[in-house]
């Protein structure tokens, strides 16, 4: 089962930024377990756009969706054999970023 692993990023207490050496060790050794699919880092939320293009034209908004102190930092998508090993991962994920993370199965 793959499952979605957000890294939730506060802005008013944020991780450590110098984490980059341990999130590498840590994908590398998902690339070794055979548990990763893709990840990547997301640009601050003042870069985000909002697209509405439920009414008659796109309507195109600067920002986030919502204005919040946490914010979506990044993500993972992982390969996982149940939850119980996605969760392991996701401690393990947390503290070798610094950060909360979420973890969601696809449907």
């Amino acid at each position: 089962m793959q499952y979605l692993v957000s890294v939730i990023d506060d802005k008013s207490d944020p991780g450590s930024t110098d984490r980059q050496p341990a999130i590498s060790e840590f994908n590398e050794r998902l690339i070794a377990d055979g548990y990763w699919v893709f990840a990547g880092g997301l640009a601050d939320t003042d870069a985000a756009t909002v697209v509405d293009n439920r009414g008659d034209q796109p309507v195109l908004t600067d920002g986030p969706f919502i204005e919040s102190k946490e914010y979506l930092a990044g993500v993972w998508i992982w390969e996982a054999p149940d939850l119980d090993v996605a969760l392991k991962l996701a401690a393990e994920a947390s503290k070798a970023c610094d950060r909360k993370i979420e973890v969601r199965p696809f449907q």
